[in-house]
């Protein structure tokens, strides 16, 4: 059953990157969304050194972020907070039992750096990419073998930069098939709500096997 999930940003809410308990800080704000689960641990991505300036790349940040959050998934689940700001990044993957939660005025902007993109085996019921006959680039937001995730926000946005793909695929220039924002593979129990998706370099969301 669907409930209100209402949750507190703690500012300062250190989950301990290098191994420490996490610390509660003052609590400045407050919002609330509805979702299938709510989750006990909380931290930002700053915590991680994200850096919301529309040119440094967070994809270490996100990924960081997301891998030591997954410690918490037998303990009440996590969530990774995206405060206002433009936060640049290349495709991260998710892990179970988790809330990525984007901001008002939070924008993800997906790289144009092709290496922040890792490459895929095609899938299996394709057997060949769609656009080359090679694999293809990892989503922007990626998961497999996933249960209980939620992508949400307060209309946060996410920017794909579509353009720079779109070009390169009408000219015959890529070897891979082209990424989309959001997949899932393998997975069940996922909610996306509450977004903006734009500019995608190819589907907007794809939810596979799940």
């Amino acid at each position: 059953m669907t409930r209100i999930v209402t949750v507190l940003l703690l500012v300062g809410f250190i989950l301990g990157v290098r191994g420490g308990e996490a610390r509660k800080g003052k609590v400045t704000e407050s919002f609330a969304y509805t979702g299938i689960s709510c989750r006990r641990h909380t931290a930002s991505i700053t915590d991680f050194g994200g850096v919301g300036d529309g040119k440094t790349s967070n994809t270490k940040a996100f990924q960081d972020a997301v891998n030591h959050l997954s410690k918490y998934a037998s303990d009440g689940g996590a969530q990774l907070y995206v405060p206002a700001g433009k936060w640049l990044t290349g495709s991260f993957s998710l892990t179970s039992h988790f809330t990525l939660y984007l901001q008002k005025h939070a924008l993800l902007l997906a790289s144009q750096d092709m290496k922040e993109w890792p490459v895929l085996k095609p899938l299996p019921s394709y057997g060949r990419g769609r656009d080359a006959a090679g694999g293809r680039f990892t989503s922007l937001i990626y998961g497999t073998n996933l249960s209980d995730v939620i992508v949400t926000g307060a209309n946060g946005t996410i920017d794909g930069q579509g353009s720079f793909w779109w070009q390169k695929f009408h000219k015959g220039r890529l070897k891979y098939t082209r990424p989309y924002l959001i997949e899932f593979m393998y997975s069940d129990t996922i909610q996306i709500s509450n977004l903006t998706l734009l500019n995608s370099p190819s589907w907007n969301v794809h939810p596979v096997y799940s």
